[in-house]
């Protein structure tokens, strides 16, 4: 069953208002999603995820599986329990931190043999392992089990690559098929797409993937793989824009791992309705913080006596209502943990309010002229 609801598409471009339905809550799309790589979103409770009015939260198969192990995780009762958190959870299949191993892997056509980059213990992740462990997890949304293509490749390459996936796709959804949910919730499934820079091996990966269940019964949403991995920014928003055109309309579509919040708007502008990427928690605790002005750094000396200056004099966070960007620069320059934890509730603010704000404009039919001004903006750096 088909739990995407298309509310509204831009007269303008492909941007889109949607609403996903879950059995852990709605999630309103256009949606940025924080990363819990291990079940936590690092530095922040569940509490202050809330707060920052995150939606949906992501977590990663191959480091639960790894620790604690998914079989104490479904112990708890699912991960909603394990981590405290009643909002949505998708997890990612770990195919992405599999590829990236690089030595400590080796691919078949039966799945990925690899070692393990906590102690180099040896593993092995077929379709039907990474369902049950997703099954074991318990995420409202999971991922199919995939081959990153990287970049650059060969069409030969990508086409090699791309039958993994393939392949794996559809074994992994004749398993699901046999095995239902084990957490009294449904569980959706998200087919990936891959095939590197390629348009047409990109466009046979989304007709395969839409016929690869039982019975030709597709997935309940399809993500796109295999960008933002070291090809330029144009091209990334190329093959987004050429696969969105392919995808059917009544369902969600996902680009993984990408990006800045001007990266979100231009490809929301290209009629994608989810992302998630690691940037607004991993950079607000190296010093980088996202504004409505601009780009801001906020370990720079120039900012030790800003005692009257908030990150951003626009930002209704807990981060900016409270303190001074002379005061977070004196906590991580002192090595206080509380200045990563203030910085990612501004960060995360920052990117869910720009999505809210975007949502708002694909309603009222203003979002590419706010859009344009906007990523003009966002860039700007404030050093």
């Amino acid at each position: 069953m088909n739990r995407f609801e298309l509310l509204k598409t831009s007269t303008k471009s492909k941007a889109r208002l949607g609403i996903l339905h879950t059995d852990h809550g709605d999630i309103q799309t256009p949606i940025f999603m924080p990363v819990g790589t291990e079940a936590t979103v690092k530095g922040l409770t569940p509490q202050q995820i809330h707060d920052v009015h995150a939606q949906i939260i992501l977590a990663n198969t191959y480091h639960l599986y790894l620790r604690p192990g998914t079989p104490l995780i479904a112990k708890a009762g699912g991960v909603h329990k394990f981590m405290g958190w009643d909002g949505p959870v998708l997890t990612d299949s770990g195919g992405f931190q599999v590829w990236s191993l690089k030595e400590l892997r080796k691919i078949k056509p039966e799945g990925v043999e690899f070692r393990s980059h906590l102690d180099g213990s040896k593993h092995f992740f077929s379709p039907a392992s990474v369902m049950n462990a997703q099954r074991e997890i318990g995420a409202d949304i999971i991922m199919a089990f995939d081959e990153c293509t990287p970049f650059p490749s060969t069409a030969k390459e990508a086409e090699h690559s791309l039958n993994f996936t393939l392949k794996w796709t559809r074994e992994a959804m004749e398993w699901l098929a046999e095995h239902p949910p084990i957490h009294g919730y449904d569980q959706q499934f998200f087919g990936i797409i891959q095939g590197g820079m390629h348009k047409n091996l990109r466009k046979e990966a989304i007709e395969r993937i839409a016929e690869a269940g039982p019975g030709g019964t597709g997935p309940d949403g399809y993500a796109l793989g295999g960008l933002s991995v070291g090809e330029p920014t144009e091209t990334m928003y190329e093959i987004a824009d050429y696969c969105t055109d392919y995808m059917p309309k009544d369902h969600a579509r996902y680009v993984m791992g990408v990006g800045t919040p001007w990266n979100l708007l231009e490809l929301i502008s290209r009629g994608v309705d989810m992302c998630d990427c690691v940037m607004p928690s991993r950079n607000a605790r190296n010093g980088m913080l996202f504004t409505s002005e601009g780009v801001l750094r906020y370990k720079a000396a120039r900012h030790a006596e800003e005692l009257d200056k908030p990150v951003d004099p626009n930002c209704d966070c807990y981060c900016c209502k409270n303190f001074s960007r002379a005061y977070l620069r004196h906590l991580h320059h002192a090595g206080e943990m509380l200045a990563m934890t203030l910085a990612t509730i501004h960060n995360l603010h920052f990117y869910l309010h720009l999505m809210d704000e975007a949502r708002k404009h694909i309603a009222d039919d203003t979002f590419e002229e706010w859009s344009k001004v906007q990523c003009e903006i966002l860039q700007r750096d404030l050093q």
